[in-house]
């Protein structure tokens, strides 16, 4: 075990994280919505988005347990900047996106090892939450178009932008409550 998160402590931070972006989508709604419409070509947040990922995963190499990968790891460790820096040069279409669904899907691992071997059914909250960001991850990162479809489509109405923005109040509230009961 990498991380060391308790199912408390992870339930409370993806739902204050939930609550508080929700929260400022509907009060900020205009701003918001600017920023989201150009963040998928966002050159800058590409390129910190990108050096976030890599060094995130260049540390997980160098501490984890490989396994019989272990011989790898001086490759990895020396790759892994190497094509963090190609990804900025030579894949900037999208390249926000991309790093974004990077991000997510290694996010998804410390949640659900809070979540592992707990008996709580609250977790499941928590678990169901992380698989449809898995899910949506992979898209960001195989068809990155699809998070400006989304923006798109969530921004056309502004029903939408407010119901998107209440579920995610609601939600967030709910991993809250369930957080500190636990």
């Amino acid at each position: 075990m990498i991380y060391s998160f308790s199912l408390k402590t992870m339930m409370l931070a993806v739902g204050l994280a939930l609550f508080l972006s929700h929260v400022l989508a509907l009060v900020k709604g205009q701003a918001v919505k600017a920023a989201l419409k150009d963040f998928p070509r966002n050159k800058s947040a590409g390129v910190i988005l990108t050096a976030l990922l890599a060094t995130w995963f260049y540390w997980l190499v160098k501490t984890s347990d490989l396994g019989e990968f272990s011989n790898w790891r001086g490759l990895v460790l020396y790759l892994t900047p190497v094509s963090a820096v190609l990804a900025i040069f030579f894949m900037q279409e999208f390249l926000a996106v991309r790093a974004l669904g990077g991000l997510v899907l290694m996010a998804a691992e410390p949640i659900l090892e809070s979540a592992f071997l707990r008996d709580e059914s609250s977790r499941l909250l928590l678990v169901s939450l992380t698989y449809v960001w898995i899910i949506v991850a992979m898209f960001w990162v195989g068809m990155p178009f699809t998070l400006r479809n989304q923006i798109a489509w969530v921004s056309a109405s502004e029903s939408r932008w407010r119901g998107a923005a209440f579920a995610g109040i609601a939600y967030g509230a709910l991993l809250s409550v369930f957080g500190l009961l636990l």
